[in-house]
């Protein structure tokens, strides 16, 4: 034990006096450790049980009753968030207090929910509505007032946080479309989970129509005693859904973010074993430099009694003492940044908020993972420490000890079997070949060693700063090969799951049915919508696209004015991975000219004579189309008839278009009827949400807004954060073992420079270095992760032309993100050799002799 506090005290005082090693290994440590604190703690406060929401749905009162438009019986959860009835039908009647109170006895307080579109400065917007007299105690934390006051009378409301900070003001006028509305505001209130929502709170219909029972309103009750699950279940027949206080209390915490089945439990051990192999890669080579510096000290041990095991266990107490502090520290620095991060994006990004909440067991173990981290990346240097000469040290002759020239047997079989492995798992799903992924990676970071020493062999083919970086390199293969590994480790996952998610989005491209062109936005409004208000929204949206065409299409409706539902099936299977598309577009040669972008004689001829023109042969079957005509019947579509109409093959303005436009007088022949009530423009909006808002303010009619953009952007954003991530790997790796490098090569850099070299030779060195270090782990890391990204593209595109595939099949599809690929591979080593050469060290730095 003395030896054990003697090695902790000879590494603490060690790593206080090379200030800046010391905190270069703890931030490569504790970073790690930082990041994923927060993220744990950011995660569990954002997630919300329905304990902690509790209080916004009940405030004080007992129990929460949600009516529904009929009697009969009632099904739900024990939160009561799912409730939902079976069976429709029976009685409709509003219910009365008096009925509830015999069912369950106690004071009642009205409540319902719904939403309206609101004018704010910059726009229509929609905005929850929540109708609750908040002034009574019954209400108590359901809001926190913030400024003014609650809603006292018909007309005034409060606004929450968010619509204050767009620009309304308590004491303003709001104008609520849907139904058509004033307000005053008399007051900020927040929802303490979602305080980045736009909402709305007044008294009962001091909004909103009388909401007649089954859209979202009933009663806050306050009992004499709690609800219990019996009296649930006598409410749940009643034809009342029940959210009750006592049922919510006795539930246990939840066990979030936690994993709760063996999909998760893989998922965890390979982030565990990747995050302690790439901290390991990343702090070893600092280990190493520390050992150097500090052999002489070792070996005065040594020759003072100390044994090979003592000097282990010095070094092994540096990784002991300062994996520990980087653990500590990273532990507590993450909890308040994850804290703020997600306080900051519960109120921009409208996220669910909760109590502050630190999931301390997970936390502890990521302190544990950091430990163990710095354990592991000082074995290697204590083993080396306790095999180096001690006369040889004490004499000052101590010198690299060359590895022996010899095959990568080993290596390469552990490569092999990670090939094998992740061939087995290629048809077994995505957990299966991430898990594959392990021993390969493995195999590649041993064979790094050989690999370094393989590409010193051109050194002496190289101009002078290239020769002394790679000789360098070379002659201190263990830092060299451990920071090559961790780029390289980088790399390969980037390049392996930037393959894997390209060839996954291209297969959905192509396997999604595309009935408009791409960058088309089609807006329509509801059949009942009257002509005056639909020649609003016309020229709402002609001004909100000018000078583009905006074309009319039409909906199908029934005698009586009703919007009918038009499906029309496809007869692909098995390669359809979806096997109908809904609402064709109906309209003349005008619109068919806008889906073709152009203008086709033969298919505008025949659709004037009422035939379908279709744009893939899927669609037909024996030169016609068959149409499913369906109808809503209590929230779902219920099919009436079908159709048939004859057909013709075209082709669209996007060669994997599908679909068929109808002609409105094949509709009338089978006896239905056709409104214009749907517009297509080539053209996006910027924000469609907020468009779709404003026009329903402006017009005040209900309407839908669907855009055709395509997966291009949801790609290009994964590639980028596949390379933001390569970036902040590669370039933190890189820099580091450079710095460490620098700090090695001081006494030849300072030899050039006595010998008259000029200072950008020094820069061109140090650059060499980094270009060294990042392009050969970027170069093994492309040849790896191209293999694993290959491979990936089973699992993730396997559902594509008939389900899962088998291994012989081939994937469904291989895209090969070549941009994105140059940028890694080629892109990122460039930028650390440029920035490593400009922030080198150019001044000459006199050094002593030290024996």
């Amino acid at each position: 034990m003395s030896a054990f506090l003697a090695a902790l005290r000879i590494s603490r005082r060690d790593a206080w006096r090379f200030k800046g090693r010391s905190a270069l290994i703890m931030v490569m440590i504790g970073l790690p450790v930082l990041v994923i604190t927060a993220v744990l703690t950011g995660a569990a406060t954002t997630s919300v049980t329905p304990k902690e929401r509790a209080v916004t749905r009940l405030g004080a009162a007992d129990a929460r009753l949600l009516t529904f438009a009929y009697r009969t019986p009632v099904r739900q959860d024990d939160t009561g968030d799912s409730a939902y009835q079976p069976k429709s039908g029976g009685a409709q009647r509003p219910w009365t207090p008096a009925e509830i109170n015999t069912l369950l006895p106690g004071r009642l307080l009205r409540y319902q929910t719904g939403l309206a579109s609101v004018r704010l400065p910059d726009g229509f917007n929609q905005a929850d509505v929540v109708e609750v007299d908040l002034r009574d105690p019954m209400t108590a934390g359901m809001r926190t007032l913030e400024q003014g006051r609650y809603a006292a009378a018909p007309g005034e409301v409060t606004i929450s946080p968010k619509m204050a900070g767009l620009g309304v003001r308590v004491g303003d006028t709001l104008t609520v479309r849907r139904p058509d509305r004033t307000a005053k505001v008399v007051g900020v209130a927040e929802h303490p989970n979602r305080p980045g929502n736009l909402e709305l709170t007044a008294l009962p219909e001091g909004l909103l129509n009388h909401q007649n029972d089954g859209n979202s309103s009933g009663w806050l009750v306050d009992t004499a005693g709690p609800v219990l699950r019996s009296k649930i279940s006598q409410l749940n027949e009643a034809g009342l859904g029940v959210t009750s206080r006592a049922v919510l209390d006795a539930q246990k915490d939840d066990s979030r973010g936690n994993p709760t089945n063996t999909r998760d439990l893989v998922q965890l051990g390979v982030i565990i074993v990747l995050v302690v192999m790439e901290t390991v890669l990343l702090a070893g080579p600092a280990f190493a430099v520390g050992l150097r510096r500090r052999r002489r000290e070792l070996a005065v041990i040594s020759a003072q009694g100390g044994s090979p095991w003592h000097l282990r266990l010095i070094v092994l107490a540096d990784g002991l003492v300062l994996g520990g502090a980087a653990a500590v520290l990273g532990g507590a620095l993450g909890i308040g940044p994850g804290l703020l991060v997600e306080s900051i994006a519960a109120r921009e990004l409208d996220w669910s908020h909760g109590p502050a909440d630190v999931p301390w067991l997970p936390v502890l173990g990521v302190a544990a993972l950091g430990l163990v981290s710095g354990l592991v990346a000082a074995i290697v240097p204590a083993v080396q420490a306790s095999r180096q000469n001690t006369a040889q040290v004490l004499a000052g002759r101590a010198a690299q000890v060359r590895g022996r020239a010899r095959r990568p047997v080993l290596e390469i079989v552990l490569v092999a079997a990670g090939l094998g492995a992740i061939g087995y798992a290629m048809t077994r799903g995505t957990v299966t070949m991430i898990a594959a992924f392990v021993p390969f990676v493995f195999g590649m970071v041993a064979l790094m060693p050989w690999l370094v020493q393989a590409t010193s062999r051109i050194a002496a083919r190289l101009p002078l700063p290239l020769r002394l970086s790679v000789r360098d390199a070379a002659r201190h293969r263990v830092r060299t090969a451990s920071a090559t590994a961790a780029v390289m480790a980088a790399t390969m996952g980037a390049v392996a799951l930037g393959i894997g998610s390209s060839s996954a989005y291209a297969q959905q491209e192509e396997q999604s049915v595309k009935v408009f062109p791409l960058g088309t936005t089609v807006i329509g409004g509801a059949t009942w919508m009257d002509g005056q208000t639909w020649a609003r929204l016309k020229d709402a949206v002609r001004a909100r696209f000018p000078g583009t065409d905006v074309v009319a299409g039409q909906e199908a409706t029934d005698a009586k004015g009703r919007t009918l539902w038009l499906t029309v099936p496809r007869t692909c299977e098995p390669a359809c991975a979806q096997r109908f598309y809904d609402r064709p577009p109906i309209g003349g040669a005008d619109l068919l000219a806008f889906l073709q972008k152009r203008r086709d004689p033969q298919a505008a001829a025949a659709l004037a004579a009422g035939k379908a023109v279709a744009f893939s042969a899927d669609v037909v079957s024996d030169g016609v189309i068959e149409l499913t005509v369906s109808d809503w019947d209590s929230d779902t579509i219920k099919e009436r008839k079908r159709i048939r109409i004859p057909a013709v093959v075209s082709s669209g303005a996007d060669p994997r278009q599908t679909g068929a436009v109808i002609p409105p007088q094949a509709l009338a022949k089978a006896g239905l009827g056709t409104v214009e009530r749907v517009l297509y423009t080539a053209s996006l909006p910027q924000d469609d949400r907020r468009m779709e808002a404003d026009l329903r303010g402006e017009v005040n009619g209900n309407l839908f807004l669907n855009v055709e953009r395509g997966r291009a952007e949801d790609r290009a954003v994964t590639l980028l954060v596949l390379l933001g991530a390569a970036l902040v790997l590669v370039l933190g790796g890189t820099f580091a073992a450079t710095g460490l490098a620098a700090a090695d090569m001081r006494p030849d850099l300072n030899n050039l420079s006595a010998v008259g070299a000029a200072p950008r030779v020094r820069r061109l060195v140090v650059a060499a270095q980094a270009a060294y270090i990042a392009g050969l782990g970027a170069a093994a890391g492309l040849v790896a992760g191209a293999v694993a990204g290959v491979a990936l593209t089973w699992p993730m595109t396997r559902m594509g032309a008939g389900g899962m595939r088998t291994l012989l099949d081939g994937p469904g599809t291989i895209d090969v993100p070549w941009s994105f690929l140059a940028a890694v591979v080629l892109g990122l080593p460039l930028v650390a050799a440029v920035v490593a050469g400009l922030f080198t060290r150019t001044r000459l730095v006199l050094a002593r002799r030290v024996a």
